[in-house]
């Protein structure tokens, strides 16, 4: 196993880093209009900012570069912290209907907030107690005697999303919201919609949920030797996972309220990070937060320029590349189960 030092550390962050401002550039250059690099570079130094470049680069891309980052960081990290608190790879808010339940909270503001005054305003806290509610009836009902079963939590989620999705379908048909089309791509996920008002909350939440779980990284680390043995070793597990768990519904609820159901960012970045750093949150914890960041912004890319001047959800690409490896994951589990 790799000795984790402050060298290696400053060393992953700072390849991420460099790798993440890639996809973002990336992202600016590419779409159905696309810039020549030196002339994103220039409207990034500030020349010429009532160009037709400048336009599409600062009002179009750049904002949905930015929430692009921010909702992959969020789904990554979240992704992160599930796995560790429930000691299943399988884990992620996706699959276990955490985003399922943050989209149901968010409609229902959308829906029928007005009749009560609430506003858009309303809809990250919504969405918060969404992914909150949904996370404790996850334990609730998964959990026998104390313990979590990774079957019990599967099933849970898969139930659960069915019937957050039927209700949302339902609760946007008798209010008429969005038309049918922007509950389609609510329920896929999609950056399309992007506001620049909207960025700087899920920022905040993010960075919430950041500082709840860096500090709290040498506890997940022993979390996933079990809790009872992470009690013997100092960590208070009830006090530690009730702080995690608020900061995954922070996260999933600011992600999911404004780029609806996009699956898989917290099953695929996790998973590949582990392998190729180890299970270190340390460090694990900020790679994923990059690491989520730079996938979701380049899927982003792919679902701009694969149709050429049509539009495809973000959230169908991630569930494209993360469907599989959510298979392989399960059969890879199965097996490990019933081995001899």
């Amino acid at each position: 196993m790799t000795v984790l030092t402050p060298r290696r550390v400053v060393l992953v962050l700072l390849a991420m880093l460099l790798a993440l401002l890639a996809a973002a550039f990336l992202g600016l250059v590419a779409g159905p209009s696309s810039l020549a690099p030196g002339d994103v570079a220039a409207v990034l130094r500030g020349a010429d900012p009532t160009s037709a470049a400048a336009d599409i680069v600062l009002r179009v891309r750049l904002p949905r570069v930015v929430l692009g980052m921010l909702v992959g960081a969020s789904l990554a990290v979240s992704g992160v912290l599930f796995q560790a608190l429930l000691r299943n790879p399988l884990a992620d808010p996706f699959v276990l209907g955490i985003s399922g339940g943050a989209a149901l909270g968010a409609i229902l503001v959308l829906s029928l907030g007005g009749a009560v005054g609430l506003g858009y305003a309303a809809v990250p806290p919504a969405a918060f107690a969404g992914s909150l509610c949904t996370t404790l009836l996850l334990y609730a009902v998964a959990g026998i005697r104390g313990r979590v079963s990774a079957t019990h939590l599967l099933l849970t989620g898969v139930v659960f999303n069915a019937f957050a999705s039927a209700a949302i379908v339902f609760l946007a048909s008798i209010s008429g919201l969005m038309e049918g089309a922007g509950v389609f791509l609510w329920l896929i996920g999609s950056l399309s919609a992007s506001r620049v008002e909207v960025a700087g909350w899920v920022a905040v939440f993010l960075t919430v949920g950041l500082g709840c779980a860096i500090p709290l990284a040498r506890s997940l680390n022993l979390l996933t030797l079990g809790e009872e043995s992470a009690q013997q070793l100092g960590v208070d597990v009830e006090r530690h996972k009730r702080i995690l768990l608020l900061a995954t519904s922070l996260m999933v609820g600011a992600a999911v309220s404004v780029a609806g159901l996009i699956g898989f960012v917290g099953l695929i970045i996790p998973h590949l990070l582990r392998l190729l750093l180890g299970p270190d949150h340390r460090l694990l914890v900020p790679a994923a937060a990059l690491g989520g960041a730079a996938f979701l912004v380049v899927c982003d890319v792919v679902a701009r320029t694969l149709l050429g001047g049509r539009e495809l959800p973000v959230g169908a690409i991630t569930a494209l590349a993360g469907g599989p490896l959510f298979l392989y994951l399960l059969r890879r589990h199965q097996l490990r189960a019933f081995a001899p």
